[in-house]
């Protein structure tokens, strides 16, 4: 697991309630129409956020070229399928109204592409990661600033 030493939601206030989802960032910034004619692949990375629900603070990050399944990047914070015993006890820990504010991170992720782009610059791995973290941190900074009434 690729993560940054420090948390991210230091600079935030937070109430302990954290949300988990993943988007896709574009390794390149060339069109779909190009990369098809081309039949180039570029393979997208994978951010997953934990994010405060209270402040959408960005608390971690996990960035991965795979396609691994959230339950796989945090299995005791998401839902599963009641598959078997040991499934509907996960799923019984979890309360129904604080599971609903997922949508917190799908907030921040729209926030993040509409702000800084639905693409990475870098062209190597470590420094698209690096990218990435500025990123969240820059988001953080922003949105410290929105809830002391600096910034609108």
């Amino acid at each position: 697991m690729v993560s940054p030493a420090q948390p991210f939601g230091r600079i935030l206030p937070t109430n302990g309630v954290v949300g988990i989802d993943a988007s896709g960032f574009d390794r390149s910034h060339a069109s779909k129409h190009y990369t098809k004619r081309a039949k180039l692949t570029i393979q997208q990375l994978k951010v997953t956020l934990l994010v405060d629900v209270w402040s959408s603070a960005i608390i971690d990050a996990h960035v991965t070229t795979t396609r691994k399944h959230d339950s796989q990047i945090a299995p005791s914070l998401i839902k599963h399928r009641a598959f078997s015993s040991l499934h509907k006890a996960w799923n019984a820990r979890l309360d129904a109204d604080l599971y609903g504010q997922r949508s917190q991170n799908e907030t921040v992720h729209s926030r993040l592409k509409q702000r800084y782009g639905a693409f990475v610059r870098s062209r190597h791995w470590w420094k698209q990661f690096r990218e990435l973290t500025i990123v969240c941190f820059t988001h953080n900074i922003n949105r410290s600033l929105q809830l002391a009434g600096s910034v609108e």
